[in-house]
């Protein structure tokens, strides 16, 4: 019985542990124990989540490991989701996006620093930012048009020895003229490539990133592997022939229709607003400096502004720019709700920071750090992806989601509500699944979110011990 159930409750682990490459295999039998152990107790410490000292030493020693690294840590996830990415049809989104981990030590330099912070005190008196302790992050999400998680595909961490005051260094420096490779912003370029190498066709890829990703030489990058990009651009590069800006082409460009939306400001609150699209196929030149190294490309400029001004609010205005041909209204859309979909990288990291709690750690040094957080990565996408498989794909094989033990277990604690009874099999038992973190299930409800997913999860991994120590023990 046991066997069994250790079968069955490492069935979605396996998964992720079959194309790991570790140098020895014993550290690759302590990652899968490791694993499980902060699945089962997803925001707890690693005392709590591993019970006893022989598991917490083994733990620590894991993360202390010369010989272990956060590419080692991933390098079977990256395998599992190029599976799901073969496995899916169509354009997938590679959402690329830096997040921070923020920590308070007696001895930052262990770490390394990643920012700057104001405190209140400072703030009213106008002092200089003090430095912020901390790990940056830039990672790629594999994500489909339907906006399905299928898993990590890059991923970078690094600190800095210093904080790194660009505001000052800007009048010293033109950064125009030192080499993408000695910069920070050289990290979207290494994402783009390992990405587009791990998950294998190129041209089903469509990279998107924020403005910090308006970078020249990310474009000719996608252009050299063949893949594609989507980015909102905050530069007004030269165009045609080059004796024009594109914000001067584009001021010639009439409206081309128009597209309603409705979305929710930083407090939460609901809006709508009415866009005016236009696009137009440019030819694109690289700053002057850079024209001796990068050649022009023909791009596609997307133009998506409210009509009117807004009252209480910002005026909603995205300047997008791609690789990819737009010849009608539909297809800009197309590219505008790609662009959209960028915001699922913020929550994946949400759920890093709520969910897993990476920032309450209290491990001393930066490798130690990233090997955790590394880990915590691959918990934050099942729960992610158990959130939007309900949403995206209900009519799915329960399966693929939970066990068996787990079904039945959740059919036993909760009872079908109406919504629920209606709904798929797969979808029922994962609302089933939130009703154990929270979750109310009422009618005009929206679809339950991370939090009360992780939750609920967190709670039948509980039950399901007792469940098995129960069966067990009655023979």
């Amino acid at each position: 019985m046991a066997g069994k159930r250790q079968v069955e409750d490492q069935a979605w682990f396996e998964g992720e542990l079959e194309g790991s490459e570790f140098r020895d295999a014993r550290l690759r039998k302590r990652f899968g124990t490791l694993l499980e152990q902060l699945w089962k107790g997803m925001g707890q410490t690693i005392p709590l989540a591993c019970q006893d000292w022989a598991s917490t030493k083994a733990a620590y020693r894991f993360m202390d490991n010369d010989r272990v690294s956060e590419q080692d840590i991933l390098s079977g996830h990256f395998q599992a989701t190029a599976q799901r990415f073969s496995s899916t049809d169509g354009p997938v989104l590679v959402l690329q996006d830096t997040t921070t981990f923020s920590y308070e030590r007696e001895r930052p330099e262990l770490i390394g620093y990643a920012g700057s912070a104001i405190t209140s005190a400072q703030r009213r008196g106008r002092a200089t930012p003090s430095p912020q302790c901390g790990i940056l992050m830039h990672s790629s999400l594999a994500v489909t048009a339907q906006g399905l998680p299928l898993g990590v595909a890059a991923i970078k961490f690094w600190s800095r020895k210093k904080f790194k005051d660009t505001a000052t260094r800007r009048s010293k420096v033109n950064f125009t003229r030192i080499p993408i490779e000695q910069k920070e912003s050289f990290r979207w370029i290494e994402n783009l490539r390992q990405s587009t190498t791990r998950l294998g066709d190129p041209d089903r890829c469509v990279h998107i990133g924020d403005r910090e990703s308006d970078i020249f030489e990310l474009f000719d990058a996608a252009s050299e592997h063949g893949t594609h990009f989507l980015v909102r651009t905050c530069s007004n590069r030269l165009a045609g022939d080059g004796g024009h800006t594109v914000a001067e082409e584009m001021s010639e460009v009439r409206v081309k229709g128009l597209h309603r939306i409705e979305f929710r400001d930083a407090k939460g609150r609901p809006h709508r607003a009415l866009l005016e699209i236009r696009y137009r196929r440019l030819t694109v030149w690289p700053p002057v400096a850079k024209q001796r190294h990068y050649p022009a490309l023909r791009l596609t400029v997307i133009h998506a502004t409210e009509r009117g001004e807004p009252t209480g609010r910002k005026r909603v205005e995205w300047k997008l720019l791609t690789d990819l041909p737009v010849n009608s209204r539909v297809q800009a859309i197309e590219k505008i709700d790609w662009y959209a979909m960028r915001w699922k990288i913020e929550t994946f990291h949400k759920i890093l920071k709520s969910g897993c709690k990476a920032e309450e750690s209290q491990l001393r040094t930066a490798s130690r750090l990233t090997n955790l957080i590394a880990i915590f990565c691959i918990l934050a996408w099942r729960v992610f992806w158990l959130t939007e498989i309900n949403r995206s794909a209900p009519e799915a094989p329960l399966e693929v989601a939970l066990t068996a033990t787990e079904v039945t277990l959740l059919d036993q604690l909760v009872k079908d509500t109406a919504r629920a009874a209606q709904a798929p099999a797969l979808s029922r038992c994962l609302i089933k699944l939130a009703q154990l973190g929270g979750y109310l299930a009422r009618a005009n409800d929206p679809p339950p979110g991370n939090k009360v997913i992780w939750r609920g999860m967190h709670r039948l991994v509980d039950i399901q011990i007792g469940y098995w120590l129960g069966r067990e023990n009655s023979g």
